[in-house]
């Protein structure tokens, strides 16, 4: 599946997610007054992004197959996968080399390492 989305597929598919469940009309309507698309416009995109199966569009009812978590998080994975060959040390690495890592920045990342290992 590709899980790539351009910046109106991304404005689109929170569109969805705030307003879910929804009906495909309700969505027409939400489309025209959000980005002054015409109702081919919008059921063009729905269909790009059922394609990807991020929604479906059952009975004219439109909902999520992917939460917005869900999807952010295969989208930090991509990243870590396609710029630091799947490195998390590699991009923990060069992140705080650009950005101090607060106290509670450290804390936090100490905290799920101890309970991944299951220190806690």
């Amino acid at each position: 599946m590709e899980y790539k989305l351009g910046t109106m597929e991304t404005r689109f598919a929170e569109l969805i997610w705030n307003n879910e469940p929804l009906s495909s009309g309700e969505l027409v309507k939400l489309c025209e007054t959000e980005f002054y698309w015409k109702k081919s416009t919008t059921y063009t995109m729905l269909r790009r992004l059922c394609e990807k199966g991020l929604f479906q569009n059952n009975n004219s009812m439109v909902t999520s197959l992917m939460s917005k978590q869900e999807f952010d998080g295969l989208q930090s994975e991509m990243f870590v996968e396609e710029t630091f060959n799947g490195s998390l040390p590699r991009f923990l690495t060069a992140f705080a080399t650009r950005k101090k890592l607060s106290e509670k920045d450290i804390d936090e990342l100490q905290r799920f390492i101890d309970q991944e290992r299951g220190d806690s």
